[in-house]
Formats: structure tokens, sequence, C-alpha cells
């Protein structure tokens, strides 16, 4: 009886030992990096003070950039966990294990004998590990995003066979529907309208279109969603212009947040996001799109429509931000699991094909072996390319988390005993993962061989690169600096340094900061983080007062200076 169930607790343990691994391990080994991850964590932190669910504040002021989802989930971290950096990103590394966990039983019950390889690739692509790790908004939108798709296309699936389920899939949709629409706002529904409605318009099948609006599913979409809304418009009047107007509609159309970056910004952000499986993506879409250019979108089989359906998902959301005059890495997040699903069926159909031994899929899928083929009987010389370009691009990963350290410090690539054990660990992997794609279990191996590859980044990251991030990229050292001079709380001043420093200060001593340029000097004796060598500027703002250098950091070109 004990038989059967043992490969699948197996599985059940190796998905588990990744999530907590690429996505837990370690959270706190570096502070709170960049403005945003301070800013939403000191944000969470005030509203469970207040026990304040309804209005985000910053230092008692509202804050109405983003909406609640993500605060919700650090408060309650926070009041379980306490007040730690772990606890603030514990949400987006809970909301990523929970997606991979989705990709696993869509992909167990729609496309079996893909689902490990599908949940092991969404977990180790490099987007998903990183934003899977910062306190901030964009993994709780990818995760709701992508499970509200996948119940969509269950539905689109087991709808025609008039399966009891049905109506199930279609409810999911519209609950993680509405829980993107609280991680960060309208635009989780905006781009699901655009990729179903392509796919539907491509498709031909009008009738999907009006069973999709199920009414007791916008009914359940609606009570999700509408009651913060309603609660934080009603408690802060001026939400629907900044939030609605400013920060979705003015922030789309125009750089008032200096964010702005070329047309083409995402297309290399998005193949970042997918390391280390970029080239198995590309001759994933090289495929399809020669498919569906040499054929046209005719064929009925569910495998078409699925690829179809995927490629839709990716490419949306990267041409929509595209055209955004705001960008920043994160908002293509939710095109990133379309990738990942997009390789594990690319390499179901491979097995597929190694096992017959020749090409007997259908009409609907490649007769000619294209580049990045790497099936069984594949041209050598394409089969050789593929492996050893998927295996020095783990290796350039590994060789990438050992230079992360001098790179934070330095700004360089670094030169020297951890340089030269980082390239030869890079190299050795590399050797061997294209060594293990060329035998005759290539396909097979490919997710595991290049897990290998992410697990061995991750643990150079957090075990080696982790002090030298923490030193200039977070505001805890200096924070601890500070707390260094004086047991009891003291003013703390600013004075030319950046958000980061600014944001990660606040949450990290848990008390707003005066500002010099702007004026606000405090009566009161205090400390003034400052830009480096600006002693006489400060000076020269607090006359008849004594400014005395307390000590520098040089890691972030600051100094500190006690002003009685």
């Amino acid at each position: 009886m004990t038989q059967p169930t043992n490969p699948q607790i197996r599985i059940y343990a190796l998905l588990a030992a990744s999530c907590v691994f690429l996505f837990f391990y370690g959270l706190g080994t570096f502070g709170l990096i960049g403005a945003d991850e301070p800013r939403y964590a000191q944000i969470a932190r005030e509203m469970l003070s207040r026990r304040d669910w309804v209005t985000p504040t910053l230092q008692g002021q509202p804050w109405l950039e983003k909406p609640v989802l993500y605060y919700w989930q650090a408060m309650l971290s926070f009041r379980i966990a306490g007040v730690t950096d772990e606890a603030a990103r514990i949400p987006s590394a809970l909301d990523a294990a929970i997606l991979v966990a989705a990709i696993y039983f869509f992909l167990r019950r729609f496309r079996p004998g893909s689902e490990l390889d599908g949940a092991l690739i969404a977990a180790s692509c490099a987007g998903v590990i990183g934003f899977a790790r910062a306190a901030a908004t964009d993994m709780p939108l990818a995760a709701a995003f992508a499970i509200a798709l996948l119940c969509w296309y269950a539905w689109y699936e087991t709808h025609a066979s008039g399966s009891s389920r049905g109506r199930f899939y279609l409810g999911g949709f519209y609950l993680f529907l509405a829980l993107g629409t609280l991680a960060k706002g309208p635009v989780a529904p905006a781009l699901a309208a655009v990729i179903i409605s392509i796919f539907i318009a491509l498709k031909r099948d009008w009738r999907t279109l009006p069973r999709s609006l199920w009414i007791p599913g916008i009914g359940l979409y609606l009570l999700v969603m509408l009651p913060w809304y309603i609660a934080v418009q009603l408690h802060n009047p001026q939400f629907f212009r900044f939030f609605i107007l400013e920060h979705n509609l003015a922030r789309f159309s125009q750089d008032i947040y200096h964010h702005r970056q070329p047309v083409w910004f995402y297309l290399p952000v998005f193949l970042l996001a997918m390391m280390p499986w970029t080239i198995v993506l590309i001759a994933a879409v090289v495929e399809r799109v020669r498919a569906i250019w040499s054929q046209g979108i005719k064929a009925p089989s569910t495998e078409d429509s699925w690829q179809l359906f995927l490629l839709l998902w990716m490419s949306v959301p990267i041409v929509f931000f595209s055209a955004s005059h705001s960008k920043l890495p994160g908002y293509i997040m939710p095109a990133v699991p379309a990738g990942a699903l997009l390789i594990a069926e690319y390499l179901a159909l491979r097995r597929r094909d190694g096992n017959i031994g020749k090409n007997e899929v259908g009409e609907g899928h490649l007769s000619e072996i294209h580049s990045g083929d790497i099936r069984k009987g594949a041209d050598p010389k394409l089969r050789l390319l593929f492996a050893v370009s998927h295996g020095v691009l783990c290796g350039l990963l590994i060789f990438a988390a050992f230079s992360a350290a001098s790179i934070a410090i330095h700004r360089r690539i670094p030169a020297g005993t951890l340089a030269y054990i980082g390239a030869a660990i890079a190299a050795v992997t590399a050797i061997g993962i294209a060594g293990a794609l060329l035998s005759r279990a290539g396909v097979r191996l490919l997710s595991r061989v290049t897990l290998i590859a992410v697990v061995i980044s991750v643990a150079v990251v957090i075990r080696i690169a982790a002090p030298a991030i923490d030193a200039t990229q977070s505001a805890r050292p200096v924070a601890e600096t500070i707390r260094s001079f004086s047991r009891e709380p003291v003013p703390v001043a600013i004075y030319h340094i950046n958000r980061m420093q600014e944001y990660g200060l606040e949450f990290y001593l848990n008390r707003a900061t005066e500002m010099y340029e702007a004026g606000h000097i405090p009566a009161a004796a205090h400390v003034v983080v400052a830009a480096h060598n600006t002693q006489v500027d400060i000076e020269q703002l607090v006359p008849g007062r004594r400014v005395s250098y307390l000590t520098s950091i040089p890691a972030q070109k600051l100094d500190l200076y006690w002003v009685e």
C-alpha cells in the first residue's frame, strides 16, 4: 500500500525543500534594501501599532500609493514573528511558495507529467527568487495574478465538458483577481481582460467571453475587493485622485517619478528574470512562434491552445508596461510564471518526442528540427550548442553570485582568490550540466541539474555576498552605528542622502527623520546623517551650534555628526 505513495512523498519533499531554501533561507542576512522595502515595512508596522486595517500611513501621514494586501500580510507576520527584516519579507516568500504549489497542482491535473518540471522551473527563476525575498508588492501581485489565470484556463478546458468543477475554477479566477486588485490595483483585472480577450479572439471562440462574465464570480470579486476600496475612500477623500489618477493613470502616461527607461527596457529585464532558463525559453518561444506563423491558429488541440495562452500571458505585460513612461523591473513579474510554464510545456513535448524516437505529436507541432531542439535524434550540432549554452548560462549565474560582493563594494568584477574559486566552480558546473544534457536522459535531467546551479548561487549570495550587500545597500548598519552612540532614542536629521537611506533609517530607528535641505532642523541635540565631507555645510546651516564629527560609514559614503 505504501509503494505508490513513496514517489509522491519524495516529490512533495523536494518541492518543499526547494521553496524553503530558495525563498525563506537567510531572509534577514542583509537588511532591507532600496527605498520600497523599508518604506512598505514601516507602513505595515504603523498600521499594526494603530490596529488600523484601512489606511496605510508613513510617519503618521496617509500613504496611498499602493493597495493594502502586502500591508495586511506584513501586519500578520509582524504580529506572529515580531518586527524584523525576515518578518517583513515573509509575505512575499509565502506568496512565491503558494505560486509554485498552484503551478504544480494545475499541471498535475491538466498537463500530467510536466508538473514537477513546471514547479521547479518557476521556483528557480531569478525573478521569482529575487522578488520572493523582497518586502514589496510585486510578488503578491504576480502570485495572485498567475493563480487567477491558471483558474481561468482550468475553467476554459473544463466548462465545455459540463464538469461540475468548471464553476469552481471560475470562482477561483475571480477570487484571486480580487486579491491581485488588492495587491496593486486595477492593473490585475486590466491585464487579465486583455490576455483573455486576445486569446478568445484568436481562437474565434466568441461564446467563451460572455460565459467568462459569470455574475456570481463578479459578485465574489466585488465582495472581496470592494470593501477596502470603499473604506479607504471614506477615510481619505483624496484616495481616488491620488491612487487612481496619479499613481496609475498619470504614472503610466507620464514620467512623474523619474523612472523613464527606453522602450526596449523590459526585454533584457525579462530575460534576466528568467535566468538561468533564458536559452530554453528562447527555444520554446521560437518553436511556438514558427508553428503559429506556418500553420496559423487553427488547430483545435488543447496543447496548442495552452501554448498560445502562455505566449499571450507572457507577452501582454511586457508590451503593456513597455508603453508606460514609468518603468521599474518589478512591473513585469506577472509575465515570469508564464515563461516558466511555457518552458515546462516545451520540455514535456521534447520528452515525448524522445520517447517516441520520431515526431508523432501531431501536425500542430514541429515537423522540422528547429534551433534549440534537444529531443533525441536532433541534429548533434544543435543539441551540443544548446547543452553548452545552457551550461554556460548556469555557470555565469554562479560566477555572478561569487562576484556580487565585489560589485556591491567596488562596482567591478572581482580579481583574486575568491574570483578564481568562483570561476572554477562555475566552469565545473557548466561542464557537468552540459554533459548531463548530452546524456540519454538529458531532457529529464534538465530541471534537476539546473536547480543545482541555482541552489549554489543562492547559497553563495547568502553566505558570502550578504555582508557586503548589507554594508553598502541597507540602512541597517547606519542605524546600528547611531544606536551605538546612545542607548536612548535621539532625534535624527539627514542631509544629502538618498531615499534608500532615508526610509531605511526611519524603519530601523522607528521614528521620522528631519531633512536639513528642507529647513527642518531639530531644536534639540541630534545626530545628522550626511553625505561624506559636508561638515562645513552643516555648520553653516546651524550657526551658533557646535557640530562634532562622530564617525564615517565609508561603504555608503556617509558621515555622522552630533549637533549640540
